[in-house]
């Protein structure tokens, strides 16, 4: 077949120049990315040799350098790539994290941020990082069972071709014609110092080989770069903290530090070892709504079978990578059939109680640390509190809000508030917003902040549907101050009660003014306790959505209903006592009309929402002061 050239689809394109073109002081890690995805390839190629004994082989990495010819190769025996998968693979088709990962760089450079090449391996784009370092790259790959093999070459500017190539072994060779600056590559110490570096745990051998002098004798050796070791075999006192560092970054794509680490053994009915690690800070794919299982490696008697086990953890652990290693489950156990083997059930439920222990140690025992592990990944366990009943009681005492006693930026968590509630309090309250300066400001909290209540701040969007499916919490109702009815000590609860039904029946005739000049705005008008400043405010009755609830609503479902809620009114506010006064002097006034429309929008702007005719209630504002004005200085 002849030399068929093709061009690079857009993104891919893209990409290339932003690999070409960006200087990354971490130049190093096109090394790491190259080995990662051999040992990926020879993953493949083994697991299949489970079953078919005609493809085991040494399995094994191979870095050559040609000085002269100024190329650095790396060779696996693994799976390898038949024609249309090099063309897929490599050269038309991004990976769902391509775009991705240019949305984070872009994103990082309009924060004004060093470019992040530790990027590429999250977003499975670790192969183009090769034209960082190489002004042409040639790939030449042969896969299992087919005769042909097939090379795909490229200086990165637009085109590749496809051609037959020679390749006789099975496996795949990437061939980097390195730019001048890159020539220290070449060297057999700086790449045996990177593999050491980041790829000292591939379980595959990484060789390479390299002239050692002996006098005036030179002589060829073939060395092993990298240890093989099984780290999660090994006594946790015999390794190093950055050793530890170094495994978590090569199972995580995740090159700071973790937050956590765990070491766990399970004998017994299911035997298995475990090195889990959680993670420093939210992975860039959850940031851009790509979820993956991809955190935990399972093994069998260290042979690699999977690093996508969805069965292993529960789906809003994704804070968590690692090792799983089985002595239980069998060497040829199937992949599709591991979501429904019983033991990776069994292994789940030691992990998961594992896991919980562990968050519930570090936020005992280490609060700021989990704190800012918390800030990263508190949306993962709300998501799990809504998702995982089982472990709903674990999950809740894990959650943390910021609260109207506390200062800005403290969180507690529903124990802490309710240990901390007067023995008058029979709810754990909140309420729900964007930010917690307009929460602060809400009317609906003047008299519990009166009575030295607490009310939890929920900030985030997912926190309401949270509580809601929490319902209560040590017995405890868990109530929105934003609907229904508040309830205070019990003798303060009786003098409000007598004072707002006294207040009712006293202006009931405004009352219901008010209910009918508002009716298509308003579900009810009625006295409360609640206020003891603001004239008025707007609540949900007890079993309608607060407004937040429906601002969340609407956005997931642009035709949801609109529902009316009530005004509540202050019933010692001397706005309220004028509007009475006015309303018995001449109910039909025009101006009464105007005032109940401006106090209904003052109770919408004071929470924070959207006015349905701002340009009137700017001129009516603009009218209320004017005549203020006159009235001063017709005093005078």
């Amino acid at each position: 077949m002849a030399e068929e050239k093709m061009q690079f689809k857009a993104e891919i394109q893209q990409l290339l120049s932003m690999m070409i073109h960006s200087v990354y002081s971490n130049n190093e890690i096109f090394v790491r990315e190259l080995a990662a995805n051999a040992a990926d390839a020879i993953d493949k190629a083994r697991f299949e040799s489970l079953t078919d004994a005609s493809k085991v082989r040494d399995w094994e990495i191979r870095f050559t350098a040609d000085k002269d010819a100024k190329t650095l190769a790396i060779t696996d025996n693994g799976i390898g790539m038949s024609r249309e998968e090099l063309i897929k693979n490599i050269g038309t088709i991004a990976y769902s994290g391509t775009k991705a990962f240019m949305a984070a760089m872009e994103k990082a450079k309009e924060e004004g941020k060093a470019a992040t090449p530790e990027l590429i391996g999250q977003f499975g784009v670790g192969f183009y990082s090769a034209f960082m370092a190489a002004d042409k790259v040639r790939i030449d790959t042969r896969k299992a069972g087919e005769d042909k093999a097939w090379s795909w070459t490229s200086d990165g500017l637009g085109e590749f071709t496809i051609d037959e190539s020679d390749k006789a072994e099975i496996g795949t060779t990437i061939t980097m014609y390195l730019k001048d600056d890159f020539a220290e590559y070449l060297d057999y110490w700086r790449i045996s110092s990177v593999i050491r570096k980041y790829s000292d745990y591939i379980e595959y051998p990484i060789r390479m080989k390299h002239t050692v002098k002996n006098g005036d004798v030179e002589t060829e050796e073939d060395s092993t770069l990298n240890s093989m070791k099984a780290i999660w075999l090994r006594n946790e006192s015999d390794v190093k903290e950055e050793e530890y560092d170094a495994f978590y970054q090569h199972v995580s794509m995740d090159y700071g530090k973790p937050a956590r680490r765990i070491l766990f053994n399970a004998e017994g009915v299911t035997e298995f070892k475990s090195l889990l690690f959680f993670s420093g800070h939210m992975p860039f794919q959850f940031r851009f709504g790509e979820k993956t299982n991809k955190g935990v490696h399972l093994y069998v008697r260290r042979v690699f079978i999977t690093d996508n086990c969805p069965g292993l953890l529960p789906e809003y652990m994704g804070f968590v990578s690692g090792v799983v290693d089985s002595s239980d489950l069998p060497l040829n156990v199937s992949r599709e059939t591991l979501q429904d083997n019983p033991m990776i059930a069994r292994i789940n439920k030691s992990l998961t109680h594992r896991i919980f222990s562990e968050l519930s140690k570090m936020m005992d025992k280490d609060r700021e640390n989990y704190e800012v592990f918390y800030r990263e990944f508190s949306r993962m366990l709300k998501e799990g509190v809504h998702m995982d009943y089982a472990n709903r009681s674990k999950l809740q005492d894990l959650l943390l809000f910021e609260s109207m006693n506390n200062p800005a930026g403290k969180l507690i968590s529903l124990k802490e508030y309710s240990d901390a509630m007067p023995a008058t309090q029979k709810a754990i309250y909140y309420i729900s917003g964007d930010s917690r300066d307009a929460l602060e400001q809400s009317p609906q909290l003047e008299m519990l902040r009166k009575q030295g209540y607490d009310v939890l701040f929920l900030l985030e969007p997912v926190d309401e549907f949270v509580l809601g499916d929490l319902g209560k919490y040590a017995e405890k109702d868990l109530a929105s101050v934003s609907k229904g009815d508040v309830k205070f000590d019990e003798v303060v609860q009786k003098e409000l009660d007598e004072k707002t039904k006294k207040a009712g029946e006293e202006s009931k005739d405004l009352v219901e003014y008010l209910k009918k000049t508002l009716e298509d705005r308003v579900k009810d008008v009625r006295f409360t306790g609640r206020l003891t400043e603001s004239p008025c405010c707007l609540v949900s009755d007890a079993n309608d959505p607060t407004l937040n609830m429906q601002r969340l609503m609407r956005a997931m479902d642009k035709n949801a209903p609109v529902v009316k809620r009530i005004l509540e009114l202050n019933m010692d506010n001397s706005l309220i006592k004028a509007m009475k006064r006015l309303h018995e002097r001449n109910a039909e006034d025009p101006a009464l009309k105007e005032y109940a429309e401006m106090l209904y929008d003052q109770a919408v702007v004071a929470e924070g929402g959207e006015l349905r005719d701002p340009v009137k209630f700017a001129k009516r504002t603009a009218s209320l002061m004017a005549a203020a004005i006159e009235k001063e200085l017709s005093a005078d």
